[in-house]
């Protein structure tokens, strides 16, 4: 049993230092990219003259015709002739007769009469009136600034 709880606190130091490592490489890279690199002068390599060379011209081909087909021509298929059908009829039926029914009376009512209400009487309210305000006192006026 230790040496589970051994080995899995190996693993895990393991991993921690580890990524601790890591970050190093990325902080030398950064250094690698910011540094100058010396000039080096570049050497001229002569460039080889390349011949010219004729343009190639491709054979012409004669086009191939294609000989007329004849086209071709269908029989006339004959026209299906549907016979000719009966037309049915419908009976005819009587016309029943309803007996005619009287009009009832409807007797007439009586209007219903409303009482007339009377008319409420609003109380007269006094006028309000609203306070003055005091008075402000004057300020003396100050002369105007002018540009000199």
């Amino acid at each position: 049993m230790a040496f589970y709880s051994r080995s899995s606190f190996l693993l895990l130091l393991l991993i921690t230092l580890s990524s601790i490592s890591g970050n190093t490489n990325q902080a030398e890279a950064r250094h690698l990219l910011e540094s100058a690199l010396p000039d080096i002068p570049k050497p001229e390599i002569p460039l080889p003259q390349i011949p010219d060379l004729p343009k190639p011209e491709l054979p012409t081909l004669p086009k191939p015709e294609l000989p007329a087909l004849p086209k071709p021509e269908l029989p006339p298929l004959p026209k299906p002739e549907l016979p000719a059908l009966p037309k049915p009829e419908l009976p005819t039926l009587p016309r029943p007769k309803l007996p005619k029914l009287e009009k009832a009376e409807i007797p007439e009512l009586p209007k219903p009469e409303i009482p007339a209400l009377p008319k409420p009487e609003l109380p007269t309210l006094p006028k309000p009136e609203l306070p003055k305000f005091p008075e402000l006192p004057k300020f003396p006026e100050l002369p105007k600034p002018t540009l000199p």
